[in-house]
C-alpha cells in the first residue's frame, strides 16, 4: 500500500514506487518481476487481474523474493491500482496515431524518485502478448518506450521490469550523492489519478450538455483533452478550479432551459 510521503532518503522513498503489472498470463512473470525489485531496492507489487496468483511457479521464479509476493496487492482494475497516485507512467512499445507525453527509462527514473517523496508513484507494464490498450495506456500521465534492438525488440515482461527498476534505483544513488533532480517543487501536490478520471467524466458529460462533442461519439475530442491534462498535470487545487468551473457551465445551461450552442 502507499506509504507516508515523509521519507528520509531517496533510497527510503523507493518504498513509495510501485510496479503494476495488468492481466498477466503466467505466473513465473509475477515471480520474476518480484526478483526483479527486490534486486533494486524497491518492494511495491500491484497484480491487476492476474490470470493465476497465487501460484508456485511464481514462487519458485522469485527464488529469494518470494516475500514480496507474500504482500501483493491484487485488483481488478487499473484505475484501483494507482488511485491514490500522483504519477503514473505506462510502458508502450508502440507508437501510437495520436502521441503521448513520453519518457526514456532513464527520464522515468530521475522523475520517479524526484517525486516519490511526496506521493506515490506507478510504474506500469502490460500483458505479455498485447501490453496495454489504448484506454490503459490514456489513464496514465507519461509512456517510457524501452528502446531495445529494433529487429528484435519483444523484451519478456520481468526483463523489462529490471530495466525499469535498475534505472529508478540509479537515479536513487545519484540523488543520495546530492545530484539535482528534475521535479521542480510546487506548492500543492498533483491531482490523484482518481481525481482525474473523475475530471474526465465531468467534463465529457459538461461538453456533451453544452453540445461541443456527441457524448455517444465523442470521437478523437475526449482523448485529446486527456493528452493535454496529462501533460499539464494539474495539482489538486487547480484540479477544483476546473471542476467548479464545469459545473458552473452546467448551471448556466440548466437555468436557461436547454443544451447545446447558442442558436443551436
Amino acid at each position: 500500500m502507499a506509504k507516508s510521503p515523509q521519507h528520509s532518503s531517496p533510497l527510503a522513498a523507493l518504498d513509495n514506487v510501485r510496479v503494476v503489472l495488468v492481466n498477466s498470463a503466467h505466473p513465473g512473470n509475477i515471480g520474476g518481476a518480484a526478483r526483479a525489485l527486490k534486486n533494486m531496492g524497491l518492494s511495491q507489487l500491484y497484480l491487476v487481474a492476474p490470470r493465476e496468483f497465487p501460484a508456485a511457479n511464481a514462487v519458485w521464479r522469485a527464488a529469494g523474493a518470494a516475500d514480496l509476493l507474500d504482500k501483493v496487492v491484487v485488483v481488478d482494475t487499473l484505475e484501483e491500482a494507482v488511485a491514490d497516485c500522483g504519477l503514473v507512467v505506462a510502458t508502450s512499445a508502440r507508437e501510437r496515431r495520436i502521441p503521448w507525453p513520453l519518457l526514456t527509462p532513464r527520464q522515468c527514473g530521475e522523475r520517479a524518485v524526484a517525486e516519490a517523496p511526496s506521493h506515490p508513484v506507478a510504474l506500469v507494464f502490460g500483458r505479455e502478448d498485447r501490453g496495454l490498450t489504448n484506454e490503459e495506456l490514456q489513464a496514465c500521465n507519461f509512456h517510457v518506450h524501452i528502446p531495445a534492438n529494433p529487429d528484435y525488440s519483444s523484451l519478456n515482461l520481468a526483463t523489462a521490469v529490471q530495466v525499469l527498476a535498475y534505472e529508478v534505483r540509479v537515479a536513487a544513488l545519484e540523488a543520495e550523492k546530492g545530484a539535482e533532480l528534475s521535479y521542480a517543487d510546487w506548492d500543492r501536490p498533483p491531482a490523484k489519478a482518481s481525481d482525474m478520471e473523475l475530471y474526465f467524466d465531468h467534463l465529457q458529460q459538461a461538453l456533451g450538455e453544452l453540445g461541443f462533442i456527441d457524448p455517444d461519439n465523442p470521437r478523437q475530442t475526449m482523448t485529446r483533452l486527456r493528452r493535454l491534462f496529462s501533460r499539464v498535470r494539474p495539482d489538486d487545487m487547480e484540479l477544483g478550479i476546473l471542476r467548479g468551473w464545469l459545473t458552473a457551465i452546467q448551471n448556466y445551461i440548466h437555468k436557461a432551459g436547454g443544451k447545446g450552442r447558442p442558436g443551436g
